[in-house]
């Protein structure tokens, strides 16, 4: 957030928010507002949208515009974008206003068509249904082949990190893995704005096992050290060689990553989800995510159990994510 509020206050990003008539998301979007780190536009029923906006303080109301899906004269132009965007799955002529009068839909349209910088959905919609349309709408970038996600864990007692992938790619291979570890470094820089120091997680520190599981560890860094070698990388690594500089230091003595890492590369799901989650509820932390990495604009997913709090950190990290864009 005090990233967000020093680089974005000067030209805020528009950011969408889909679920314009939850009572948690227009709390949030105008602590985002008074915040100065975004413009908002709150997509669903005006008069609802307006009811909710009534219950709380905003200092520049400009800054917020509502977009009803069912009257938005930009309908037209959305349907027809949708329709060229999908038209290859042989898609029927009234899907594509159907399908553009949603307001999931109608808000990531708006950030490919370029009315805003990024969207944030999941309040209500599953994640599943923002994923999909993320990708369908929004797309991925270019020369990128794998969207993953990300989480942002700040600890009480340790400086932040980035854990990858905890929300998406479920088994994923060499390759895979090769793709969330760059995207993961971008994360860190654009979100955290710091250097990445990587490490790609094992039940093994550099040959203590021997494993199907870790051979495919070891693939992907010397991949990523073939095609990245300016990324301060390593592996395999178990998590406490990874994170505690005295253990680093007995089990890796000569990695420039031991001890010092502050992005985790999770070898599946698994691992991933279990990870942040622990780390979460018995460590305390505070965790925000799924971010979506490898989109072609920002487009993010919410827990539907998330605070207001929690979703106004999601607009911080949304803008973050498109200002570092542009830069």
């Amino acid at each position: 957030m005090d990233l967000a509020i020093e680089i974005a206050r000067s030209k805020p990003p528009i950011i969408s928010l889909s679920e314009g008539h939850e009572l948690r998301v227009v709390e949030a979007a105008v602590e985002a507002v008074n915040l100065g780190i975004a413009k908002i536009i709150l997509v669903g029923n005006v008069d609802k949208v307006k009811q909710q906006l009534a219950k709380f303080h905003c200092s520049c109301p400009e800054r917020i515009e509502i977009h009803d899906p069912t009257r938005s004269t930009l309908i037209k132009e959305f349907s027809k974008s949708y329709y060229e965007l999908r038209r290859h799955k042989g898609i029927t002529c009234k899907e594509p206003e159907n399908q553009a009068t949603s307001n999931l839909v109608y808000a990531a349209l708006l950030v490919k068509n370029g009315h805003a910088d990024g969207t944030l959905s999941g309040a209500i919609e599953t994640t599943s249904n923002v994923v999909k349309t993320a990708i369908w709408v929004v797309g991925k970038a270019s020369q990128v082949k794998t969207i993953s996600s990300c989480f942002l864990i700040f600890p009480k007692s340790h400086e932040p990190m980035i854990y990858a992938d905890c929300g998406l790619v479920i088994e994923p291979t060499v390759a895979e893995l090769v793709d969330i570890t760059i995207a993961a470094s971008q994360s860190c820089k654009s979100l955290l704005n710091t250097d990445p120091r990587i490490a790609l997680l094992s039940f093994s520190t550099k040959g203590s096992a021997k494993h199907k599981n870790t051979d495919k560890i070891l693939s992907a860094l010397q991949k990523l050290k073939s095609l990245k070698p300016e990324l301060l990388v390593d592996g395999e690594l178990q998590f406490d060689a990874a994170i505690d500089y005295a253990v680093g230091e007995k089990k890796a003595p000569e990695s420039k990553v031991a001890g010092n890492a502050n992005v985790m590369i999770f070898p599946n799901l698994d691992a991933g989800n279990i990870a942040y989650k622990i780390t979460q509820r018995l460590g305390n932390a505070d965790a925000y995510g799924p971010i979506l990495q490898g989109l072609e604009k920002p487009a993010n997913d919410l827990s539907r159990g998330a605070s207001p709090h929690d979703i106004t950190q999601m607009i911080a990290v949304t803008v973050l994510q498109a200002i570092a864009r542009v830069q």
